[in-house]
């Protein structure tokens, strides 16, 4: 593939210039953000060097292989040489490609993670929890935390929804993939005669926005409070802890009653509440900005069915890239959910590096 040479050589500029400014002694602040800079260059910086040094040995190779004057014995190390570095310049130059990518702002951020019953009634809810303790269990396995915001229970159990609070780093880029219709397949406890019934959950995942950046206008929110209930109707506290906000210019309602201070179920819904706007906006510009494309990635379209887990099969199927793991159990403890996500953002980024390739 053809990189921009231009680019490359403005980073590995950049990188000397930070690298000269650090060995200057510069105050305590400027000293941090040079050496961010210098860390995030660090492994594309490095990529380049042995790209640049492998294309070295290439040419070197091929000026003894055009030399008539070389004896047979060298001549075949040369070829030999040759052929060898060629392969590795191929995958030096994919590698390189991928790290020149743009990067998604929100890919290092926490994420609002909803997960909610579709069609199927109870089963639904059921499998909405099944989903929802999944994730839990996933970021646990990566060393994030896991805070639910809100939870509103099924009749027999699972959830109706369920909202949690994401945070650690990457955890959006990684849980983004998430996002749609899931369909699960399987018998359920109350059914006699051992059909197979299909029902469905749907989850969002939103890219936790600071107040920086998704300012909330406080005339342009209704906020409610009320008495926080259970199931039946059977009040949960006497005081009025339930919060209620909705955002006028959208419409957007958020309802949070799981903590009895208000002040704590206030916060709650404000970070849900800015997450969606945030996520709105993001989607809009992401759309104007694929307008022209054949085909947008990462667009964040939850209408269709993304994945169907089979419990009689005991196998998972992610529709989007055609992938079946035979690991039902392990993905839904989180163990394997990892080799899903994985395959995903492959195919993600081989899609992003051919637009970029086409537009070259």
């Amino acid at each position: 593939m053809n990189l921009p040479t231009a680019k490359l050589d403005a980073i590995m500029t950049r990188q000397a210039a930070l690298v000269f400014r650090l060995g200057q002694n510069p105050p305590p602040g400027e000293t941090v953000e040079l050496s961010r800079e210098l860390s995030q260059l660090g492994p594309i910086a490095a990529a380049i060097e042995e790209l640049s040094a492998a294309e070295g040995q290439l040419a070197d190779a091929e000026a003894m292989l055009a030399d008539p004057g070389i004896d047979a014995e060298m001549r075949e190390l040369a070829s030999s040489e040759r052929d060898e570095l060629t392969g590795k310049l191929e995958g030096l130059r994919h590698d390189v490609g991928l790290m020149l990518l743009p990067k998604d702002a929100a890919d290092e951020k926490g994420a609002i993670l909803e997960v909610r019953a579709g069609t199927g009634g109870d089963e639904a809810a059921l499998f909405a929890g099944d989903l929802f303790r999944m994730y839990a269990r996933y970021a646990a396995l990566k060393g994030w935390s896991f805070e639910v915001l809100s939870q509103a229970e099924g009749a027999v159990g699972g959830f109706k929804e369920a909202i949690a609070e994401v945070r650690g780093r990457g955890a959006y880029a990684r849980l983004r993939y998430e996002s749609g219709v899931h369909r699960v397949q399987r018998v359920p406890d109350t059914e006699a005669s051992g059909r197979i019934h299909t029902s469905a959950a749907t989850v969002a995942v939103l890219p936790e926005a600071e107040d920086v950046e998704m300012a909330l206008d406080e005339t342009e929110l209704k906020i409610d409070t009320m008495r926080a209930s259970g199931a039946g109707g059977q009040h949960v506290n006497k005081t009025e802890s339930a919060i209620r906000i909705t955002h006028m210019p959208s419409g957007i309602v958020v309802f949070v009653q799981d903590e009895r201070s208000q002040h704590r179920n206030k916060a709650r819904a404000l970070a849900i509440l800015r997450a969606r706007l945030y996520d709105i906006e993001r989607t809009r510009l992401d759309n104007e900005r694929a307008a022209n494309r054949r085909s947008q990635v990462g667009s964040g379209d939850r209408s269709e069915r993304i994945r169907t887990y089979n419990f009689p099969q005991g196998r998972v199927t992610d529709h989007r890239i055609g992938l079946t793991l035979y690991k039902l159990g392990d993905v839904l403890e989180g163990a394997s959910l990892d080799e899903l996500i994985d395959a995903l953002a492959t195919e993600r980024q081989a899609e992003l590096l051919a637009m970029s390739e086409a537009a070259a």
